[in-house]
């Protein structure tokens, strides 16, 4: 079973992710979907899509979930019928969930990119970062500052929220491996702890 990792935050709130390596085909077996997942899935152009669909509701399943125990409300934030808190995120060939018992969470999956060298300025002040002088380090504390504020923006789970002028970062060192972020909006402030790690050229972080 390609569970790649399984990281328990706390003693209610589990990280799992999976690595996508298994034909379609494979990862159609020992799970049941739903029919409205069934015509979301052939709806899908791309396989790794459909690979990435699956992945998680395999993941659901280890967590001991189906696929009819997932809802998506009207702006798309998955919720779990039985009132736990979830998460989902697929990047290329990863895939996670993050399950809590109490606490509301948020996870991304993201390939470390040089492309967000460009977009930066977009989600964050730049300048914060400019001490750092190798660009495979920036490339690296960029992406988990994303991440970071993707899982934040996944926990509020409306629309109108802003990376630059919404959601805040706190400053971290690598070592550390977590930090604390906040969500500031409509005059309401909230933090939040971040947690993050490294692996075969991606960045997983997640939030509560």
């Amino acid at each position: 079973m390609p569970l790649y990792k399984s990281l328990t935050v706390h003693k209610n709130t589990k990280v799992l992710i999976w690595k996508i390596e298994q034909p379609l085909a494979v990862l159609l077996e020992g799970i049941e979907l739903t029919e409205t997942s069934r015509i979301r899935l052939n709806n899908m152009k791309s396989e790794l899509h459909k690979k990435g669909f699956l992945s998680i509701r395999h993941l659901l399943k280890i967590a001991n979930y189906t696929d009819a125990d997932i809802i998506y409300d009207e702006f798309g934030k998955p919720h779990l019928k039985d009132g736990k808190f979830i998460s989902i995120t697929h990047s290329f060939n990863f895939t996670g969930i993050i399950i809590s018992d109490e606490f509301s969470v948020g996870i991304d999956i993201e390939k470390q990119r040089e492309k967000i060298l460009k977009i930066a300025p977009k989600f964050t002040q730049i300048e914060e970062y400019k001490t750092i002088a190798n660009v495979d380090a920036l490339i690296s504390k960029l992406t988990i500052v994303w991440g970071a504020k993707e899982s934040l923006y996944k926990i509020y789970g409306k629309k109108k929220l802003l990376f630059l002028h919404h959601i805040y970062v706190d400053d971290f060192k690598f070592d550390d491996k977590k930090t604390t972020g906040e969500i500031r909006f409509n005059g309401k402030e909230t933090t939040y702890n971040i947690e993050f790690l490294e692996f075969e050229g991606f960045t997983c972080v997640y939030a509560y």
